[in-house]
């Protein structure tokens, strides 16, 4: 709805557009691979770019492999690609709680974070975020102020050098305020999303007084040959540590004859169509 709208955010040059962005399918030559559709991959066939596919592991769960690649865009390139995770850093994930924070959390484990502080509102998703790598967590569902100063504690004691977002809005004002006059330490904040909402208030002076960097992740925002590099070497990677049960995500699958009651709930978990 919202490409052939024009009010996706990315640009779509041609239509008609096949519903579904990504899947798995199987090539000529028998081989079960994950893929981006040039039109869409919702169809008995997709047409795909040569050699612009990941052939899947062997025993990996079809549903997992289904559901992974969406969550990795927004966590996966937000972390090495614009944020350039190194071993040792404080990670602070901002919207944690949900199905692709979920993931960052795992992946600034795998990719060696020191700390990694999962910010969000549902207690019991908080909580979980500990088994999935988290070291503290920090909850919104508290006033402002408390927030504020929690953040610039954490910061103090362990500076921050990475911020994944996915909830913009007055979240990130807040977090944004807590690093205020803190330090000379260099904070990257890599925006993924805006469940929170699509703008902020940013004074001149938030930048102009702290080492801050603002960075956007998406798919208008990487080069085709970092998509490329994420099909080529992050993809299988990830596809690996899943098979082997080292990378987690909650899947849902519904049929296609049942997409439209499907489509109308929120389970908070990645919904994968079986054709």
């Amino acid at each position: 709805m919202l490409k052939s709208s024009g009010k996706h955010y990315t640009h779509f040059p041609f239509f008609p557009i096949v519903v579904g962005l990504d899947g798995i399918g199987v090539l000529e030559d028998g081989r079960l691979v994950y893929a981006a559709g040039i039109t869409g991959m919702m169809g008995e066939k997709a047409l795909v770019n040569r050699n612009m596919w990941t052939v899947l592991p062997d025993h990996i769960d079809m549903a997992v492999a289904a559901g992974l690649p969406n969550a990795l865009v927004g966590a996966g390139v937000a972390l090495i690609e614009r944020a350039k995770v190194q071993p040792g850093q404080t990670i602070l994930i901002n919207g944690a709680t949900g199905l692709t924070g979920k993931v960052a959390v795992q992946l600034a484990r795998y990719y060696g974070a020191k700390n990694i502080i999962g910010i969000g509102r549902n207690p019991e998703s908080l909580d979980s975020l500990k088994a999935l790598g988290a070291t503290q967590v920090v909850s919104l569902n508290q006033d402002d102020e408390s927030f504020i100063k929690q953040i610039k504690e954490i910061h103090q004691r362990t500076p921050v050098d990475i911020v994944i977002d996915y909830l913009w809005g007055h979240p990130v004002e807040m977090i944004l305020k807590s690093f205020l006059h803190m330090s000379n330490h260099p904070v990257k904040l890599v925006t993924v999303g805006e469940m929170a909402g699509a703008d902020i208030t940013l004074p001149s002076a938030f930048l102009r007084s702290s080492p801050i960097e603002i960075l956007g992740s998406g798919m208008g925002s990487f080069s085709r040959d970092q998509l490329k590099e994420y099909m080529k070497n992050i993809l299988p990677e990830m596809f690996k540590l899943a098979a082997n049960g080292h990378l987690i995500i909650d899947v849902e699958t519904v049929l296609l004859e049942n997409i439209e009651n499907a489509w109308e709930k929120k389970s908070g978990k990645a919904l994968v169509v079986i054709m």
